[in-house]
């Protein structure tokens, strides 16, 4: 049986009430889910596939008290196991090529776009908030600096200003500039 977003949240929710049968039946059911996703990322290292599952459960069970309940569960997840395999390419040395991260970076299911969208919120919220409110109205929501000027009740010029000073203080960020 798959279990779906709906059910994994529920029985995270449960076994942080204290149901110790649903704690279990989250981790047997997240097994699967984290296998195919280091599978598809290990390549030719996936010997190492189930000492980072079993990571990622310890992790998961240990840092449970973590997981905000009004965000998806498998965003959680996906990032935890994430940093899990970052932490052992660190450990072991392992590079990728620039030719194939494209490959690394491309996934067709919904760890991939949670943890996008986590990112991305955790990077916008530490900007100003007309500079993050600029950048989701004209980079996320899709609207032209009009409509986002609009939308915000201020000038298109004082939109540009914000979305141009925000990417800049992101990219340091992400840099470690700043």
């Amino acid at each position: 049986m798959k279990a779906g977003e709906d059910q994994l949240k529920q029985w995270m929710i449960g076994g942080l009430s204290g149901d110790a049968a649903a704690h279990a039946s989250l981790l047997r059911a997240i097994v699967p889910l984290l296998r195919v996703f280091y599978q598809r990322r290990c390549g030719s290292q996936a010997e190492f596939v189930e000492d980072l599952v079993q990571e990622v459960l310890i992790a998961v069970h240990t840092r449970r008290a973590t997981y905000d309940v009004s965000r998806p569960f498998s965003g959680w997840l996906f990032a935890i196991a994430r940093y899990k395999m970052i932490d052992h390419f660190r450990r072991n040395g392992r590079t990728v090529a620039m030719d194939d991260i494209e490959d690394v970076a491309l996934a067709d299911d919904f760890e991939a776009s949670s943890i996008a969208r986590l990112d991305v919120n955790h990077l916008l919220d530490t900007l100003p908030a007309k500079q993050a409110h600029a950048i989701r109205a004209t980079h996320i929501d899709g609207l032209s600096v009009a409509e986002a000027a609009d939308r915000a009740g201020i000038g298109q010029s004082d939109i540009k200003v914000s979305v141009h000073r925000g990417i800049k203080a992101l990219a340091a960020r992400i840099r470690g500039d700043a």
